[in-house]
């Protein structure tokens, strides 16, 4: 795990060392334990350590292959490097080091750009090719780890976070419009190559792409994901079960392997409990050395029952006997964040929830150096409630009527609080979409049958939006984070299953909570509500938050701004301190733009201190 950054000049130029070290200090907060470069010929690499597997200098980067033709900067993690490099080393290659960089090295030599279809991980790299003059760069399949990139003055410019491609002082000059907008309207963000930066991208998840001395290559996709259409059961709820629960215990297992201290993140929610009871099985039986003998979890919890998941929690923690710490997010202290937590970010974000994870992330960092986290299975068990309702429409129009009366019967049993609120903040929302101008176009997640719904969320419309936020808060605190449900193993199973062992009769997210039936606290299992990591976000709003909001919309620059209506904006929100209209994520979407606009081009010359 580290911060990895670049440059390879087209035009036969040297790179600029002073822009590269500079592109490196941006990263610190990736990489504490290390930094290294090389600079030679047209290309530069840079690469800040956070040293996970293999502490030894032997793990060290840029990396080379035994004749020097090859070089690596790499991020992330290969969780199953240990297997790959016996396979490796039958193949005649030889190892050097016990990393799974080294492993990186030795496959893309075996097989090419093939080697990503071999990699289970998380990874953002980019191989340098001294005899071929090519940079080779490559993300993994969901996008856990990020990699962007810009063209400008005659050189290609690579890094872990935008904030390292700011160094150069024409990259990314002005807001991009078209992402701003959608961000600003719908809250989607990270759903495509462009970012809200102009003439900044990022390569796609489950990518790689060619540099030359030509320029970019259209960027290639080496894996897809397919999701079971299928509604009718091909398969017995037992199967299903014991199947998810085989290859979520894989996926656990194998992404324990650290020589660093590894903990769990424990929101209180069935994917988080899940994690830490098998984790705490592990221990019993395998005694994993990443954990110790007592696995250390980090919660969010609040004073406000609403918001409060300690409930949960505290039924977790007696059942396994966890090292547990909390720690409370306050809105005072997130306002003294705010700085630094929209300039971990990069980009605006679209509520305060990632608050919460990035308080556990600081907690979590004074103990452990690797957390694992349960993000991904919402989108591939339809977790979240907004999916029931593509689940039906889908089920009409496929004329299984039989079937859509019971999943409405479900929904409204277990959930009818939530879709009347849903219905209510569609209103609301689509009237706060006029504050915004020009209109913004629209984005529908949930358009389609649900197995297209969840194949997009995965790949477009919601994790990817996720995965950025919690990279960031991790990093941000030098933490590595892994999330075992996008096991790649696990994912690929999970697909296969049909619709109904993913909603049934309204209830989430059938087949993991028939897998771990006896495994965890049947209070928890049995959940019918969807919180994790969240905050009193229109509490804080309505009060703590009122003087930092007000000197934010009274503001020149806020009322300077092409991209809203800012008289209306505040009047807006002056009804809603009066309690004449209902809070939605579009006030606080709308802000935290301003204070982003603020800090990346307003001061772009005067970024916080101590970052």
């Amino acid at each position: 795990m580290c911060g990895i950054a670049g440059q390879y000049c087209f035009t036969g130029k040297e790179p600029d060392m002073e822009l590269l070290a500079e592109m490196s200090r941006r990263l610190s907060h990736r990489g504490p334990d290390g930094e290294g470069a090389r600079i030679h010929g047209t290309i530069g690499l840079v690469y800040r350590r956070l040293a996970i597997i293999d502490l030894s200098p032997d793990g060290c980067q840029p990396m080379t292959n035994e004749d020097g033709t090859l070089w690596l900067v790499f991020n992330g993690e290969i969780y199953n490097y240990i297997e790959l490099r016996e396979e490796l080393i039958l193949k005649g290659h030889r190892f050097h080091s016990k990393s799974d960089s080294e492993v990186i090295l030795h496959a893309y030599e075996e097989w090419g750009a093939d080697c990503l279809r071999q990699f289970n991980g998380m990874w953002a790299f980019a191989i340098w090719d001294e005899r071929q003059k090519r940079l080779f760069c490559a993300r993994d399949r969901f996008g856990i780890k990020p990699f962007y990139y810009v063209q400008v003055n005659g050189s290609f410019l690579f890094a872990s976070e935008i904030k390292a491609l700011l160094a150069h002082p024409d990259a990314g000059k002005h807001p991009e419009p078209e992402t701003l907008g959608t961000y600003l309207a719908w809250g989607v963000s990270d759903h495509s190559e462009k970012t809200m930066f102009e003439g900044i991208f990022q390569l796609r998840p489950a990518h790689w792409m060619m540099v030359t001395s030509e320029g970019l290559q259209q960027p290639s996709q080496y894996w897809d994901i397919t999701i079971n259409p299928s509604i009718q059961p091909e398969i017995s709820d037992e199967d299903a079960a014991s199947g998810l629960l085989d290859a979520l215990l894989r996926a656990t297992r194998i992404h324990l392997r650290s020589d660093v201290p590894v903990g769990t993140c424990l929101s209180g929610g069935i994917d988080s409990s899940t994690l830490t009871v098998l984790i705490n099985n592990l221990i019993r039986d395998e005694a994993p050395a990443s954990v110790g003998a007592r696995q250390k979890t980090f919660s969010a919890v609040f004073t406000d029952k609403r918001f409060d998941e300690s409930r949960y929690i505290d039924e977790i923690v007696a059942a396994t006997g966890v090292d547990a710490h909390r720690v409370e997010p306050t809105p005072e202290q997130l306002w003294d964040d705010i700085d630094r937590l929209v300039w971990a970010q990069d980009e605006p974000f679209g509520s305060l929830s990632i608050y919460a994870q990035y308080c556990v992330m600081r907690l979590a960092s004074e103990n452990v150096k690797v957390v694992l986290d349960g993000q991904g299975a919402d989108e591939l068990l339809a977790g979240y409630l907004a999916y029931q309702g593509s689940y039906i429409r889908g089920l009409i129009r496929s004329f299984h009527w039989w079937t859509a009366l019971q999943e409405v019967a479900g929904s409204l049993r277990y959930h009818r609080g939530f879709f009347s609120s849903a219905f209510r903040q569609v209103l609301v929302r689509r009237g706060r979409r006029m504050l915004l101008k020009p209109a913004p176009p629209a984005v529908d997640r949930y358009v389609g049958s649900l197995n297209e719904v969840l194949g997009r969320e995965l790949v477009a419309t919601n994790l990817p939006g996720l995965l950025h936020y919690e990279d960031r808060n991790s990093m941000a605190f030098s933490i590595e984070s892994r999330v075992p449900f996008l096991d790649v193993r696990l994912v690929e199973y999970i697909a296969s299953l049909p619709l109904s062992q993913k909603i049934r009769h309204g209830v989430t997210k059938t087949t993991l909570r028939n897998a771990i039936k006896g495994l965890i606290p049947e209070s928890v299992r049995c959940r019918m509500d969807k919180m994790g990591f969240v905050t009193p976000e229109e509490l804080w709003m309505k009060e703590a938050l009122r003087p930092f909001m007000l000197e934010v919309l009274s503001s020149d620059s806020f009322h300077s701004r092409p991209y809203w209506h800012a008289d209306a904006v505040v009047k807006d929100y002056l009804a809603f301190l009066e309690g004449k209209t209902a809070y939605s994520p579009e006030v606080w979407r709308i802000v935290c733009a301003e204070l982003w606009l603020r800090m990346f081009f307003d001061m772009r010359g005067r970024l916080p201190a101590g970052t």
